[in-house]
């Protein structure tokens, strides 16, 4: 990481999880490893992990999210709502990476975009005029939204690519992720 680096990320976790897990050549992340990889290679400071809704059911998964390093969000749902709800956090991600970029411009640094999700290109081409943007990283160049062709390479990533897959993948089953 690069001195003065403030970056911050913010992981779209139901586009990560389909985006690497649903896939003919599935893959899964290693939490710890890709938190570290966000660090060293990005600059991210803080990393905050978006997720549907909490259930009972999830709470492994949660603490798993946790100790790796990560910030988790969860959209809030009425009890009674949520489970004919999906999870769709767009709007909080959008909203609280433009309110923390408000509340911050003077330590804030960039935005990196874990997300293959079109729904976010408004955000990323606004954080690029602003020049407030490092990167989006897709889970899965397949998964990518076709709008994201209207940027250029130098600011996205595939996740899915070998070398990352290395860095950051782990065999399906292993302990510890």
């Amino acid at each position: 990481m690069q001195k003065g680096e403030n970056n911050v990320a913010f992981i779209d976790g139901q586009n990560l999880y389909l985006g690497t897990t649903k896939l003919k050549e599935s893959w899964e992340i290693d939490l710890v490893r890709f938190r570290i990889y966000l660090q060293k290679k990005y600059g991210v400071s803080r990393a905050y992990y978006y997720v549907g809704f909490s259930t009972e059911g999830m709470k492994q998964l949660y603490k798993k999210i946790q100790e790796a390093g990560f910030i988790i969000v969860f959209k809030f749902h009425p009890e009674s709502l949520a489970s004919n709800k999906k999870g769709n956090i767009d709007s909080d991600l959008i909203f609280d990476a433009m309110e923390m970029m408000y509340k911050e411009k003077d330590s804030f640094g960039k935005v990196v975009l874990v997300s293959g999700d079109g729904d976010y290109l408004r955000l990323v081409m606004f954080l690029i005029k602003e020049s407030k943007f490092k990167k989006v990283l897709f889970p899965s160049q397949k998964n990518a939204s076709s709008l994201y062709k209207k940027i250029t390479r130098q600011y996205f990533a595939n996740l899915n690519n070998p070398d990352t897959k290395g860095k950051i993948g782990r065999e399906k089953g292993a302990l510890g992720s």
